[in-house]
C-alpha cells in the first residue's frame, strides 16, 4: 500500500479530486501545483494536512521538494482541451511534454521506484473504431473541410465510401492523435513507457474520456463540452451545439475517474494503457438535453458547424481497466447530469 503521494496539479479540477480519494484512505499527499491565474481564476482551497509545493512542473527543483519521502507520483498536471488555435502549440508542449520529461529525469536521478499514473486521455485515439459491412474494421482519414462545411459529418470507410458503424474502442486500436494537445498526451505516455523500460517501476496511463463534475473550469476556450454548455446555462444562454449534435462521447464523472486513479495507484503488479469511462455512451446532444432539463432551461440550439481537429465518434471499452484494476464507473449519465447542472464550477 502506498503511504505517500505526489499529486501534481493536485489543485486542479481532476487532481483535486484524486487528492480527496487518497486522503480519504490516509495516504499522505503532496501537491505540485503553479496554481496559475489563467487556470484559477479564485485561489482554491487545498485540504488540511496536505503538503503544498506552488510550483511549475518545469522546474525541476520543485519535482526535488514535492518528491521528498513519495512513493508514487499521480501526473495531472497538463494544460487540456483543444486550445484556440495552432499558436497554443508551444505553450502545450512546455507544460505537457517538457513538464512531464523534467519529471521523469529527476526521478531517474533519485533512483525513483514506485508506481507511475498518468493522465493521458482518450484523444490519443484519434477517431474511434469503425466498421465497414465490406471491409471490417477501418480507420478512416481526417475529415475533410469540404465535407464539413456541406454537412457530411460522418466519416466514410476509406476504402469504398460507404456508411460506417462505431465500436467500442479498445485500448490496443491504433493511435492517431489529431490535434495538438493529443499529439502532447501521446508524446506524455511514450515519454512514461521509455522510462518504465529502463527503470524499475510500473507505470499507468489512464486515458481519460469525457470527464465533468464539481469543480470543473468555467468559461474558457480550453475546457470540455460539458463544462461550456453549463457555462452557457449559467449566463442564460442556451448551449450550442456544433455539428448535427450526433457526435458519441463517453461522459465519465470525475469521482470515478478519481476511482480509477487511486485503483491505478495501489493495485499491485499493472501497467499499461487503460480507457477509464462509464461504458455508457450518448451523443453530445444527449448530454446538452439532459443538462437543460435539469437546468430548468430551454432546449439547447443544433448550430452546425465544426471545430477543425474534433472527431466525430470516440466511445471507449472498460473492459481491461475492470479486469485489471477492479474499476468500474458507479456514477449513471442521468444522475451524473442532474448533479452536474448545479455543481460548483471555478
Amino acid at each position: 500500500m502506498v503511504k505517500r503521494v505526489l499529486v501534481t496539479g493536485g489543485a486542479g479540477f481532476v487532481g483535486s479530486h484524486v487528492v480527496d480519494e487518497l486522503l480519504a484512505i490516509d495516504v499522505e499527499v503532496v501537491v505540485l501545483d503553479r496554481i496559475a491565474p489563467d487556470v484559477h481564476p479564485t485561489r482554491p482551497d487545498i485540504p488540511d494536512g496536505v503538503e503544498l509545493v506552488e510550483r511549475d512542473v518545469m522546474d525541476a527543483d520543485a519535482w526535488r521538494a514535492a518528491l521528498r519521502g513519495v512513493d508514487a507520483v499521480c501526473h495531472q498536471a497538463a494544460r487540456v482541451g483543444l486550445g484556440v488555435d495552432f499558436a497554443d502549440v508551444t505553450d502545450y508542449v512546455s507544460d505537457n511534454d517538457v513538464g512531464t520529461a523534467v519529471g521523469l529525469s529527476v526521478l531517474h536521478d533519485l533512483g525513483f521506484a514506485g508506481r507511475f499514473v498518468l493522465a493521458s486521455s482518450m484523444v490519443v485515439y484519434g477517431e474511434g473504431r469503425y466498421r465497414c459491412r465490406d471491409h471490417g474494421v477501418v480507420r478512416p482519414g481526417v475529415r475533410s473541410v469540404a465535407s464539413l462545411e456541406n454537412g457530411d459529418y460522418e466519416p466514410p470507410c476509406p476504402v469504398c465510401g460507404s456508411a460506417l458503424t462505431w465500436e467500442p474502442v479498445p485500448e490496443d486500436a491504433p493511435v492517431d492523435p489529431r490535434n495538438v494537445y493529443a499529439a502532447t498526451k501521446l508524446h506524455q505516455e511514450h515519454l512514461c513507457a521509455a522510462f518504465e523500460r529502463e527503470h524499475d517501476v510500473s507505470v499507468v496511463s489512464l486515458r481519460y474520456h469525457n470527464v465533468y463534475g464539481p469543480r470543473m473550469p468555467r468559461d474558457t476556450p480550453y475546457a470540455g463540452v460539458a463544462s461550456i454548455f453549463r457555462s452557457a446555462l449559467e449566463r442564460g444562454e442556451r448551449p450550442r451545439v456544433f455539428e448535427d449534435g450526433g457526435q458519441c462521447r463517453d461522459f465519465v464523472h470525475v469521482a470515478d475517474v478519481a476511482r480509477a486513479n487511486v485503483a491505478a495507484l495501489t493495485i499491485p503488479e499493472v501497467s499499461g494503457p487503460f480507457n477509464v469511462c462509464s461504458g455508457e455512451p450518448h451523443t453530445v446532444l444527449d448530454m446538452a438535453e439532459a443538462l437543460c432539463e435539469a437546468f430548468g432551461a430551454d432546449a439547447p440550439i443544433v448550430v452546425g458547424g465544426y471545430r477543425l481537429g474534433d472527431v466525430r465518434h470516440v466511445v471507449a471499452s472498460p473492459q481491461r481497466a475492470s479486469d485489471a484494476l477492479g474499476f468500474d464507473a458507479s456514477i449513471s449519465f442521468d444522475v451524473g447530469m442532474r448533479e452536474f447542472a448545479t455543481a460548483t464550477l471555478r
